[in-house]
C-alpha cells in the first residue's frame, strides 16, 4: 500500500532517519478503507476525546473484530505513516486502553519496524505510571533500538494531562491522555 502523502511531508521514518519498509497493518487499513486521517477518526471513535475536532462520524469505521485496538494503537504508531504529532498522540492515547496486550504490541511493533516509536512511548508511560506494569511489560516485549533523534517525537508531556496546582496546593499531578467515553452535553 502506498499512503498519500501532501507534498513535503515526510514519514516518521524519514524524520527518525529511517528507511520505511512496505506495512502489512497498513495495507490492512487500507482494506478496510482507513488511511491516515481515517485511523485518527477510528481512535475518535474509540474514545479519544482529547482529540476530538467535532467532525467525526457516530457510524463506527470500522469494529474491534476488524481492526483491534492493538493494531489500531500500533498502526497511529507506524514509521511508514505521513508524520503527524496528533496522530501518533492519538497512538500513545490508545496504549492507555485497559487490556491490551503487551506481547501482542510488540509483536505489531516489530512487523512494522515501529519499535524505536513504541519502545519512546512506553517509557514515557513508565516515568509518568511507574506503578502501571503495562509499560514495564511493554518495555520488557520490545527488543532493544536505539533511541529517536532529538526533537523528532512529541515531547513527553504532551501524552498527558498535568495540573500544578491541587487541592492540597502546589504539586504536579499527571494523567495519561486515556480513551474515555463521550458525552453529549445537552442544553
Amino acid at each position: 500500500m502506498q499512503v498519500l502523502r501532501t507534498v513535503n511531508t515526510p514519514t516518521l521514518a524519514e524524520k527518525l532517519g529511517m528507511t520505511a519498509r512496505k506495512s502489512a497493518l497498513l495495507e490492512k487499513a487500507a482494506r478496510l478503507g482507513l488511511g491516515p486521517t481515517e485511523l485518527q477518526t477510528l481512535a475518535f471513535q474509540r474514545g479519544c476525546i482529547h482529540y476530538l475536532t467535532g467532525d467525526e462520524p457516530e457510524e463506527p469505521l470500522a469494529s474491534e473484530h476488524q481492526f483491534s485496538n492493538e493494531e489500531l494503537a500500533v498502526a497511529l504508531l507506524c514509521i511508514a505513516l505521513p508524520y503527524d504529532f496528533r496522530g501518533f498522540r492519538c497512538g500513545a492515547s490508545m496504549l492507555g486502553i485497559a487490556g491490551l496486550l503487551p506481547g501482542r504490541i510488540a509483536q505489531l511493533a516489530v512487523q512494522e519496524s515501529s519499535e524505536v516509536a513504541l519502545r519512546y512511548v512506553a517509557g514515557v508511560g513508565k516515568k509518568f505510571e511507574p506503578w502501571n506494569k503495562f509499560w514495564q511489560e511493554l518495555l520488557e516485549a520490545l527488543p532493544p533500538c536505539a533511541e529517536p533523534l532529538p526533537d523528532v517525537l512529541p515531547h513527553p508531556t504532551r501524552f498527558v494531562s498535568m495540573t500544578g496546582f491541587t487541592r492540597k496546593g502546589p504539586g504536579l499531578v499527571a494523567g495519561w491522555h486515556r480513551p474515555g467515553r463521550r458525552t453529549l452535553v445537552t442544553g
